[in-house]
């Protein structure tokens, strides 16, 4: 979440004119995240999220992304629900953008993990991919593996100024990826950015996901390992043995695993961690000037990188047996 557009009191004035959400109270832009402006709106009638998408969402995939918090929310996936005005519909506009009037959910996120959090976060992940099932909607993963050499030729020199002698090192990572890549696991709707950051807590317990924008159809333990790289590495950059094992058991809860998708995971987490990497050295230099924002350190990843080169079954040993 980030500012980039704002929005005058006349223009959200004009756009709550459609809704039965009562006048508005106030609206303050949420500085967080890389992807769309944000806002918390209060109204007459209660708190809610306004998102602008800005140029990286593609309008064209917003009935998917909305489609599909609207179908979790009906299938008792706690889930953000965008909101439809007085003629039914979700997509809006705001200075030529579209936009969405997001309802609030009650919940934290968590800066530091444990393993508890872990697995109600696994727990979380495997209900979402349950209750996806049947949504009639598909979308590709368009920052899927296949994408990522194409990317990375256009940020080769990034990564060698961000430390000499890495885009040698990426494009050898790239390669291995591309050759173990598996083809073959049980796919579906997976969230695709499963953060902390995008998973709300109250107390101790799994309360909600949030910020669906990457979503796609995609292999499930794909997911797992994007959540495993998110969730499972300490400050110091180790990965937490424990805190894997909790997610996994949390998640294999309610869906257990494959043998193949068990073996995949090694690959699957290194393939995660390239997408994050090259997602960040992207938008180290190319967040607008004055957002509110602080793009994320590419070399978080680039350490996770390393990690996945040096030691590929450490994850297997988060298994549960």
């Amino acid at each position: 979440m980030a500012v980039y557009t704002d929005i005058t009191d006349e223009e959200l004035t004009a756009l709550l004119s459609d809704f039965d959400l009562g006048a508005p109270l106030a609206l303050k832009g949420i500085a967080e995240g890389v992807e769309n402006s944000n806002f918390m709106l209060e109204t007459e009638v209660g708190r809610f999220f306004l998102t602008v998408y800005e140029k990286r969402v593609r309008e064209e995939d917003l009935p998917f992304f909305l489609g599909l918090m609207h179908w979790l929310a009906e299938h008792d996936y706690p889930s953000a629900t965008p909101i439809a005005d007085r003629a039914g519909e979700i997509l809006k506009r705001v200075r030529g953008k579209p936009a969405a009037i997001i309802s609030f959910m009650q919940g934290l996120s968590v800066r530091r993990p444990t393993a508890a959090h872990c697995r109600e976060a696994g727990d979380g992940l495997a209900r979402l991919h349950l209750a996806a099932q049947g949504f009639p909607l598909s979308r590709g993963n368009d920052l899927g593996q296949d994408a990522w050499a194409p990317l990375f030729a256009t940020l080769r020199d990034d990564a060698e100024n961000l430390k000499p002698g890495l885009a040698a090192v990426i494009e050898a990572d790239l390669a291995r990826i591309a050759a173990a890549w598996p083809t073959d696991l049980p796919t579906g709707v997976i969230h695709a950015d499963y953060f902390p950051d995008n998973v709300f807590f109250q107390g101790p317990t799994f309360a909600g996901a949030i910020d669906f924008y990457f979503a796609c159809v995609d292999s499930l333990a794909y997911d797992i390992a994007v959540a495993l790289n998110a969730w499972c590495f300490e400050a110091d950059g180790s990965f937490n043995i424990t805190s894997a094992r909790a997610l996994l058991a949390g998640y294999e809860a309610h869906r257990p695993l494959t043998p193949a998708e068990r073996a995949a995971l090694p690959v699957l987490a290194h393939g995660a961690a390239m997408r994050f990497f090259l997602t960040r050295l992207h938008d180290w230099g190319a967040t607008p000037a004055g957002a509110l924002v602080r793009p994320k350190d590419p070399l978080e990843y680039e350490r996770k990188l390393a990690v996945h080169r040096s030691a590929p079954d450490l994850v297997l040993l988060g298994e549960v047996s």
